[in-house]
């Protein structure tokens, strides 16, 4: 997962096109899995859940980030924006291409198995929002700070990132999803929570990740030397 890319924007057609496809696959086979669990009564269980979120995200980072960086979430992008990894106008076409790939897999879902199990949209559990609004930053953190540490730290041993970066979302999944959805991801929360007008408490759902992934940016920024150990 990488958040250099300096071509202008006319010519990141195929990066917007990849980070559309990789969080429609993100969401499509994590959101599913949550469905299918309900549907089969909880033959996937929650473990496996976790497992399908973890899996699908290594797999999208080696198949897709070398095209896009594969970021797959606004959190990400905005964290390397602030970071000066990657170009103010570039922001925008990017969370609009993850908001767009997440929503055509909840459609998708919609479409193929109607309103079940919310389409996996992140509630707190019991409405705790305060809870799951502390838990999702410090997720957030934690997989921002793997990311910093694996993907672009000249440090790291390479080629290992997609491998660190899905099992902390695996490890986190299963660790808290059960409390807040372990969501870390505005786009993955957004796109069920749309399809299937499930709203209650989503406002933190993009506030806390984002939040979590500028405090991994400040707390790298110190790691790294003032980002001089990262690949530029």
């Amino acid at each position: 997962m990488q958040g250099k890319n300096r071509q202008p924007l006319a010519t990141c057609s195929r990066e917007l096109l990849a980070e559309f496809i990789g969080t429609f696959t993100l969401v499509f086979a994590g959101t599913g899995a949550i469905v299918v669990n309900h549907l089969s009564q909880g033959a996937v269980t929650h473990l496996g859940i976790s497992f399908v979120f973890g899996a699908v995200v290594t797999a999208l980072i080696y198949a897709l980030g070398h095209i896009s960086g594969a970021h797959f979430n606004p959190a990400v992008t905005l964290a390397f924006w602030n970071s000066g990894f990657f170009q103010r106008n570039r922001v925008l076409p990017y969370i609009l291409a993850q908001l767009l790939g997440a929503v055509m897999a909840s459609s998708v879902l919609f479409l193929s198995f109607g309103q079940v199990a919310n389409l996996g949209a992140t509630l707190p559990i019991q409405g705790n929002w305060q809870q799951s609004f502390l838990l999702e930053t410090i997720l957030t953190f934690i997989l921002m700070l793997v990311i910093w540490g694996s993907g672009l730290d000249r440090r790291a041993p390479i080629g290992f990132a997609g491998i660190a970066i899905g099992l902390t979302v695996g490890l986190e999944a299963a660790s808290m999803g059960s409390i807040t959805g372990a969501s870390m991801n505005p786009a993955r929360s957004f796109a069920p929570a749309l399809i299937s007008w499930t709203w209650q408490h989503h406002w933190l759902y993009w506030i806390a990740p984002i939040l979590g992934a500028q405090l991994a940016v400040w707390m790298y920024r110190y790691l790294s030397n003032g980002f001089s150990d990262l690949k530029h």
